[in-house]
């Protein structure tokens, strides 16, 4: 058992409550919750439509199969994130075609992606990597220029802000995820994001078993359809969550300011860059460690802090390296040099709404001892 874990959820009573009262009700799936949940987060990343999902991952999937990538089809993306963003290419049989990262903000690297383009390119799928928002200017430059659609990956940073404007509201459609170590939680859980009508139309047919979204027979279905709904259980969470959205993030960011203040004393490692114009919600807290300490002694930092009682982690593994993108595509080390490097690098420390300056320091003192 950690005493300091890697993160840990922010319920309180109020959320408590609020699941209480839907259990109190006959109707634990399609309620009024989803409804309402999709409302909050439409209207806080600035959007007309949202479809609440049971994960990140099956929005994903329901936005590639909306806008009718499939077989033969190829979609840019990155290297340096959680798998779901390429396996959601794989379930339609397209192929994920990885461009390296930037080595300061560990999103896609833009200046590269024209020379990946082909005849069979349909999309780009970008991610805001620790809700670090990508370069959305020019990522939607390329995709005009060619035709594209783009995919925004912001499972990972809801209430980030690039250049003013709320994360989720660049691509055609996005992602939030709302898994136990996000921003908001519902357990599991995710959202689609859109201002195409079509595209909000087909996921939530197809997010509830392909059925018609107005005045649909229970039994009928007009479409390949999947059981992706969301419960109003986790919903209530979400709206809970939703309304201490402001808390929430204020939180996280004195976490982060306190982390910045004083591992700057700390020799080789980097404290996580924030690029110009960016506002970040903070998903995790992920120092770089300098090339020193790279790889398996990192794993030794990671191993040893668990003894000490504090949980760290790797974050992320590439997924071109993956046992399963080996097999298949006959990767190899030194595909995505940047990716692989940053991959040996990255250190996430114990990071959550109420972590206390107390055990910041405790974090901090075991780091640096055995660094």
């Amino acid at each position: 058992m950690y005493k300091i874990p890697l993160s840990k959820p922010d319920i309180t009573e109020k959320e408590k409550k609020a699941v209480l009262e839907v259990l109190e009700t006959s109707h634990l799936s399609l309620g009024k919750k989803y409804l309402e949940l999709e409302k909050e987060i439409a209207n806080f990343a600035g959007v007309k439509y949202a479809v609440t999902v049971n994960s990140g991952t099956s929005g994903l999937h329901l936005i590639i199969r909306a806008l009718g990538i499939g077989q033969g089809d190829e979609v840019i993306t990155t290297p340096f994130s959680f798998i779901s963003s390429s396996n959601c290419i794989l379930f339609e049989k397209a192929k994920p075609v990885f461009v390296d990262i930037k080595s300061d903000t560990f999103n896609i690297d833009v200046s590269k992606i024209e020379e990946k383009i082909t005849d069979k390119t349909k999309a780009i799928l970008a991610a805001d990597i620790f809700s670090q928002p990508a370069d959305w200017d020019e990522l939607k430059k390329i995709a005009k220029k060619h035709n594209l659609f783009l995919i925004e990956d912001s499972a990972e940073a809801l209430g980030s802000e690039y250049k003013g404007r709320k994360c989720g509201s660049f691509g055609d459609a996005a992602v939030f995820a709302f898994y136990p170590n996000k921003q908001i939680t519902t357990g599991e859980g995710g959202i689609v994001l859109t201002n195409n009508k079509r595209i909000y139309e087909l996921c939530r047919s197809m997010a509830n078993q392909g059925r018609e979204i107005k005045d649909g027979k229970w039994l009928e279905h007009f479409r390949l359809g999947y059981n992706y709904r969301l419960d109003e259980m986790s919903c209530a969470v979400g709206i809970v969550q939703m309304k201490r959205i402001k808390e929430i993030l204020k939180k996280r960011a004195k976490v982060a300011e306190l982390y910045n203040k004083k591992l700057k004393k700390i020799e080789n490692l980097e404290i996580p860059y924030i690029k110009s114009g960016n506002k970040i919600s903070w998903f995790v807290y992920a120092v770089k460690l300098s090339k020193e300490f790279a790889g398996k002694k990192r794993d030794l930092i990671i191993k040893e802090m668990g003894k000490r009682g504090v949980q760290c982690s790797n974050y992320f593994q590439t997924i071109h390296l993956q046992p399963f993108y080996r097999k298949e595509f006959l990767y190899k080390e030194g595909d995505f040099p940047v990716a692989e490097e940053i991959s040996k690098r990255t250190l996430a420390l114990p990071f959550f709404n109420d972590l206390t300056e107390k055990e910041i320091d405790f974090v901090i003192k075991n780091l640096n001892e055995y660094i």
